[in-house]
């Protein structure tokens, strides 16, 4: 990598690379038990979740240990989607598809991944994620954005491509 190059964190090859490599799980931002008393003020154990940008985290199976029931998972990367559908297949509250495959859901959508907001054309590219939640998310529903973005950005952002109700929560 070029110093002051930036990673193609939209390109689903990049992912399918990183996969291909990495073999044990990794959580992004927390791991579920840390965020759990967090989600647990807007979602109940019956609702239908979707995680966007699952990658190969143990966030779901910590949902599903926590007595949740209904979790679709989605990512780029088919590699990851293979992977993480043979290593769950005893798991049936769990479900994998990739990005192409949740047109027709119509879900309440936690996420804790937001690669979107990092790389080339960032802006745009969670412009278009956040339409994308915005059109499956069903009415009522709740989007969760786990970050480590400055919460003036992210607000301006969301403010800017959504006409949601918007809570904040800083965790030190």
């Amino acid at each position: 990598m070029t110093l002051g190059a930036t990673q193609a964190y939209g390109e689903p090859s990049y992912w399918d690379r990183r996969y291909s490599q990495e073999q044990g799980p990794f959580d992004w931002y927390q791991k579920y038990s840390a965020l759990a008393p967090l989600i647990d003020l807007y979602l109940s154990r019956s609702h239908r979740v979707l995680v966007v940008g699952c990658g190969n985290s143990a966030f779901s199976e910590g949902m599903v240990d926590d007595g949740y029931e209904d979790i679709v998972n989605i990512d780029i990367s088919f590699v990851v989607i293979e992977a993480m559908q043979k290593k769950y297949s005893n798991r049936p509250q769990l479900k994998w598809a990739s990005c192409s495959h949740y047109d027709n859901l119509s879900l309440p959508i936690p996420t804790y991944h937001n690669s979107h907001t990092c790389g080339n054309n960032s802006r745009q590219n969670s412009t278009m994620m956040l339409e994308e939640v915005g059109r499956v998310l069903k009415d009522k529903g709740i989007y969760i954005l786990i970050t480590y973005g400055a919460p003036s950005y992210r607000l301006d952002l969301l403010k800017s491509s959504c006409k949601w109700k918007i809570k904040l929560h800083i965790i030190g």
